[in-house]
């Protein structure tokens, strides 16, 4: 469902944050599901209460979720992606970062592209065997 990685230096809620949004893209959540409460979601995840109230406040400010007094929180049926100048920066530094990293690892730039293009696909949930991914 969430995957948190302890030892990464992303801050848990922030992986929290990203691991429901690309749940939302995958469809595994759905407009209008009701997520765990925050309590139920730090004991699942064996995590502080007040980590998961962040990742939720930060989804809700983002308008990925809506939280409905006394009802819970659910994934908004209304959320359209937007175009945030301060998040395109940070998009940008870490595709940037990445770049860099896949040229050091030997990728030339069309294998690049095939990855992205596959990562791509794969968060719309296509199969990325039906493309040459030319990096193999």
């Amino acid at each position: 469902m969430i995957d948190i990685d302890v030892t990464s230096s992303t801050p848990i809620y922030v992986q929290i944050v990203n691991s429901i949004k690309e749940g939302i893209l995958k469809g595994v959540f759905e407009p209008g599901e009701k997520l765990p409460s925050v309590r139920d979601m730090a004991k699942m995840m064996t995590l502080n209460p007040n980590t998961v109230q962040k990742a939720y406040k930060e989804l809700e400010r983002e308008k990925v979720v809506v939280t409905i007094q006394g009802r819970g929180t659910f994934i908004s049926e209304e959320y359209k992606p937007r175009k945030d100048e301060h998040k395109l920066n940070e998009v940008k530094e870490i595709f940037k970062k990445g770049i860099i990293e896949a040229f050091y690892m030997g990728f030339n730039k069309e294998e690049l592209i095939n990855l992205i293009r596959n990562l791509i696909d794969e968060m719309e949930g296509f199969d990325s065997n039906d493309r040459n991914k030319g990096f193999e």
